[in-house]
């Protein structure tokens, strides 16, 4: 019940930020209220983003090594390809980071 009570309270407090921030004089373009929905969605993409992409790498490195393990005459090639691989993943990786950094306004084109 305290975990319930917990989470409603931290909700309202970053629910009530946009909605308290009426001014006088409206804000500029590039400016965010603390906790605007579009940050923490960039946020939390930057976050799974870079989980997805350590996991990504453990299953390659993983794989790589117990295939060299298995047939120590082809390790070059597997060497070659988990490089392709990998540098694949990194491109999407950094992709998915730069998509959720203009995600959140921190850029403007």
């Amino acid at each position: 019940m305290l975990k319930l009570l917990a989470l409603v309270f931290v909700a309202f407090f970053l629910l009530a930020a946009p909605a308290m921030a009426a001014a006088e004089h409206p804000a500029p373009p590039n400016s965010s209220y603390l906790f605007s929905g579009s940050g923490i969605a960039a946020g939390l993409g930057m976050g799974l983003t870079i989980i997805g992409a350590g996991i990504g790498f453990g299953k390659i490195g993983s794989a790589a090594l117990d295939g060299m393990a298995r047939q120590p005459e082809v390790a070059g090639s597997i060497q070659t390809a988990m490089i392709i691989i990998a540098a694949m993943l990194e491109g999407a990786t950094l992709a998915a980071v730069v998509l959720s950094y203009l995600v959140a306004g921190g850029s403007s084109f």
